[in-house]
């Protein structure tokens, strides 16, 4: 009976939450921490909790599917799980190897068109797991309906580190002109990359540290954070859609925020020279929410009335 009430609450919940969420995020990345504190909390063996753990990543695809988000990028093995000792890593291994030939071959996989990809450090993985990725990726390349990511042998800096030395290296050859060194020229260099820029990072179990994920692609871009308790096994349809609601107030602070700089911008212009202001206004519109273009416009108009006085 208490879990007939306890399941009939969540549903309630859920559908309380999703009431709260708008568009939601584009492209979501998750550190899928806790496996192991999973499995020593039920007294089993730390396979058993990775293989729990891919389980959530399978009903993680299905809410991504639900919301309409349209990537998804997961924390799977950083380069600093190279430390590990070789009975550790090997487990972890056969696992990612068996997941990606599933996923190459799933039904669900062809039928909604997701294109399976590997970001990181590929060349240091055995050859058996660089086998399993080249086969998941051929199998889904053409398709675009959905962008998984899977973070192997991935570590942040050294991605910005290996694109700083191929930026240097095209400059001493003269290929690249030092002038023409921007954000486009880091990121063309940047291998096996995230098509989008990451727009919320989940972490699970409990830390609240980002680990040098996708620093390039979700600092630059602001994304947002969520960090929650479950172990990552645990993680449910719940706490995800929290995730996403906590996307959903950032952003909307973030636009009142452009917003309320875009129109001090256009009045601070405005008392100079209002030609000048309708330039910087019709510019700042196209970069805001609807609302906020409104405001801009307004804006410019009570400038334009006080001006004819």
């Amino acid at each position: 009976m208490l879990g007939w009430v306890q399941r009939g609450f969540q549903r309630a919940y859920e559908r309380v939450l999703k009431r709260e969420i708008g568009d939601g995020p584009t492209h979501v990345a998750i550190i899928q921490d806790g496996n192991r504190r999973y499995a020593r909390k039920r007294g089993d063996e730390a396979t058993d909790g990775h293989r729990a753990g891919a389980q959530t990543t399978e009903q993680v695809l299905e809410w991504c599917e639900e919301l309409g988000i349209e990537e998804l990028t997961l924390y799977t093995f950083s380069t600093e799980n190279f430390e590990r000792p070789p009975e550790q890593q090997e487990p972890l291994f056969d696992l990612i190897e068996q997941k990606l030939y599933d996923f190459a071959d799933a039904d669900r996989v062809h039928e909604r068109e997701v294109s399976v990809r590997a970001i990181g450090e590929v060349h240091m993985l055995p050859d058996r797991v660089r086998k399993a990725v080249e086969y998941a990726e051929s199998r889904t390349a053409a398709y675009d309906g959905f962008t998984l990511n899977i973070a192997l042998a991935y570590g942040g800096r050294a991605e910005l580190l290996s694109a700083a030395r191929d930026v240097c290296r095209a400059v001493e050859s003269g290929d690249l002109d030092p002038a023409d060194v921007d954000v486009a020229a880091v990121d063309e260099r940047l291998s096996r990359k995230p098509v989008r820029d990451v727009d919320l990072i989940i972490r699970t179990g409990g830390d609240e540290r980002t680990s040098n994920f996708l620093p390039w692609h979700a600092n630059g871009n602001e994304a947002a954070v969520y960090f929650c308790a479950p172990f990552w096994p645990e993680f449910s349809k719940i706490d995800f859609l929290r995730g996403i609601r906590t996307y959903e107030s950032r952003e909307k602070s973030w636009q009142r925020t452009r917003t309320e700089r875009a129109v001090a911008l256009v009045r601070a212009v405005a008392e100079v020279e209002l030609a000048d202001a309708r330039t910087v206004a019709g510019r700042l519109r196209g970069q805001l929410p609807s609302s906020g273009a409104d405001e801009v416009s307004a804006e410019l108009e009570r400038r334009v009335e006080e001006s004819a006085d």
